[in-house]
């Protein structure tokens, strides 16, 4: 696999498709850091790592609005390994007029678009969520 972070999104978003309240995905640093994002924004309910002897698993309950809608509308990766995506921190977007989160990472670790502009930190745009 070429793009982790890719993959880890699209198992998402063909969860959500599919109506599945929980997925499952490989687990790195990288992939725990924006689940405890996605976390924090409420996109998702909860994760919860599983160790499996391996590199383990991250196990993500997705939600739901009252219409049986998924909370995520969309969610697009940004920088590829084709193409990196780097900002600095005057440029860094916003998603949605700042109603979505865009999620970088960074020399002071993974976080949102607010957070590095409050940090005034850029770095490589990772995913847009809304």
């Amino acid at each position: 696999m070429t793009d982790p972070i890719a993959d880890f999104l699209t198992r998402i978003r063909n969860a959500q498709t599919a109506g599945h309240r929980r997925v499952d995905v490989p687990a790195s640093k990288l992939k725990r850091a924006v689940a405890k994002i996605l976390v924090d924004k409420g996109y998702i309910s909860k994760f919860i790592n599983i160790d499996d002897g391996k590199q383990g698993v991250i196990r993500m309950f997705l939600k739901y609005d009252s219409y049986g809608k998924p909370v995520i509308r969309n969610l697009d990766r940004v920088s590829k390994p084709g193409l990196r995506v780097y900002k600095p921190s005057v440029d860094v977007p916003r998603s949605q007029n700042g109603l979505g989160v865009v999620i970088l990472s960074t020399s002071k670790g993974v976080m949102t678009d607010k957070e590095a502009r409050k940090l005034n930190v850029g770095g490589e745009i990772l995913c847009t969520i809304y």
